[in-house]
Formats: structure tokens, C-alpha cells, sequence
């Protein structure tokens, strides 16, 4: 039984529009102090994309996704959200849904302090 399963990715011309989710189970969300989607091409690190605190709900964003992308986090069921508007072919991507279990009082964008659950992600493509 997967501790987090993506969903949402698909293909879409630019400009269109895409939600991803991020389902974990309860007590995964419970000992997180950090969620965060990164993405992935073959051949290269993972990106962060954005991230948000379990406990302050700050979020942060990578500067090519600013203004276009929304991070959120939904306790009632769950769930993490990556809204992604005005999407554009660099785009492109596997999209993977991420935690962070220690260091609560270390920013969730820190690249000190990694993530360290990780779902299998859902691909995003962005073409014509």
C-alpha cells in the first residue's frame, strides 16, 4: 500500500490548465511538517516546484512556476493540490508529490534538509 499516490497529469496544449493531486494516508500527513511537488525529466535532478508548511501553511514556489502555479493542502481528505495555469511546454514533466517528516523548524524549501517520502508521480505534457 502506497503512503502517497499522484493523480491528475495528462497532456494539455500551452496555456491550458491542470490540477494535480496528491492523496496520502492520514498519519503520513500527520508526522509531515512539509509537502512539496517536485518534477522530474529523464536525465536530470528532481526540481522543487512548491512547497507548503503542514504547520504554517507558507508556501513557496520556484521562480519559472510563479504566478502560475498554487500549492494547498486539503486535511479533510488528504490531500495535497498542485493547480497549474497558463502551463507551458518546459512544463513538461514527471510531477511527483513529496514529505518531509523532521526538522519542523527548517524552511520546506531548504535543500539542506530533503525530502524523504516520495510517490511515484503522474506525468504532465505540455505541446502543441
Amino acid at each position: 500500500v502506497q503512503a502517497q499516490v499522484e493523480s491528475g497529469g495528462g497532456s494539455v496544449e500551452p496555456g491550458g490548465s491542470l490540477t494535480l493531486s496528491c492523496e496520502v494516508s492520514e498519519y503520513l500527513r500527520r508526522i509531515s511538517f512539509c509537502m512539496a511537488w517536485f518534477r522530474q525529466t529523464p536525465g536530470n535532478e528532481r526540481e522543487m516546484v512548491a512547497t507548503i508548511s503542514n504547520r504554517t501553511s507558507n508556501t513557496h514556489y520556484a521562480d519559472s512556476v510563479k504566478g502560475r502555479f498554487a500549492i494547498s493542502q486539503n486535511n479533510a481528505d488528504n490531500t495535497i493540490t498542485l493547480q497549474m495555469n497558463s502551463l507551458k511546454p518546459e512544463d513538461t514533466a514527471m510531477y511527483i508529490c513529496a514529505t518531509r517528516t523532521y526538522s519542523p523548524n527548517v524552511n520546506c524549501h531548504s535543500t539542506t534538509f530533503t525530502y524523504n517520502t516520495w510517490g511515484r508521480g503522474t506525468q504532465v505534457t505540455v505541446s502543441s
